[in-house]
């Protein structure tokens, strides 16, 4: 077993397993897709660890407790179109596509699209596509989606993307609220989004999902 496997196994069973995730196609995915392959090559060795990886300017690879516990609210049956918004590297998306989900992975940065891509066919994640676009106009082409995972924190969520959710989709987000984050699941029921608290983790506020300031005069 190489050294990365090692802390892959380690990684499932002191974040993930301990953090109530217990559905198996995702022990599976997070035991398979290799985390160091989707994170800047100067932080493979950092790859392992209960944080948020930084990729870019206010952009993370969340830590993997917080996309364990979103995916297993989620709960992403094979065959169902996702839209994995803020998709950095694309390690959220691998793990998604090999739990059998179909995925659009939207990226508003080339160069992060560029490598997310490229890390994907390396993996052979034909599942999952990338996509370049604002990510607060998320991929409409696409909709409807079953399920949407913003892969960072927001303050307000666009209506233009909650309306590309179907019907009984699920969405789950990280909400900035003062010094707290939020992670919630949302149900879309009669045409509107229904949240619940999940649990608590942190990211940086995504481009385009932040609340607008009041003008003062």
């Amino acid at each position: 077993m190489s050294d990365f496997q090692t802390r892959r196994t380690m990684m499932v069973d002191t974040q993930v397993r301990p953090s109530e995730v217990t559905r198996f196609p995702i022990i599976e995915a997070m035991l398979h897709v290799p985390r160091e392959e989707f994170v800047p090559e100067s932080r493979r060795e950092a790859a392992y660890l209960g944080e948020n990886l930084l990729v870019a300017p206010g952009r993370v690879v969340l830590e993997p407790r917080t996309l364990g516990k979103f995916l297993e609210a989620l709960d992403i049956r094979p065959g169902e179109r996702v839209l994995d918004l803020a998709t950095g590297l694309g390690y959220g998306a691998a793990v998604i596509a090999r739990m059998g989900g179909e995925v659009i992975a939207l990226e508003e940065d080339p160069a992060l699209a560029q490598a997310a891509s490229t890390a994907l066919a390396g993996q052979g994640a034909s599942r999952a596509r990338v996509q370049v676009g604002p990510l607060a106009e998320g991929a409409p082409a696409g909709a409807p989606y079953d399920v949407i995972l913003i892969e960072g924190a927001v303050e307000v969520i666009p209506d233009a993307l909650l309306a590309q959710l179907a019907e009984d989709g699920r969405i789950a987000a990280l909400f900035a609220e003062e010094n707290l984050g939020t992670a919630r699941i949302g149900r879309k029921e009669g045409g509107q989004v229904h949240w619940r608290y999940a649990f608590n983790a942190g990211a940086p506020v995504l481009p385009g999902f932040g609340r607008a300031s009041a003008f003062v005069l």
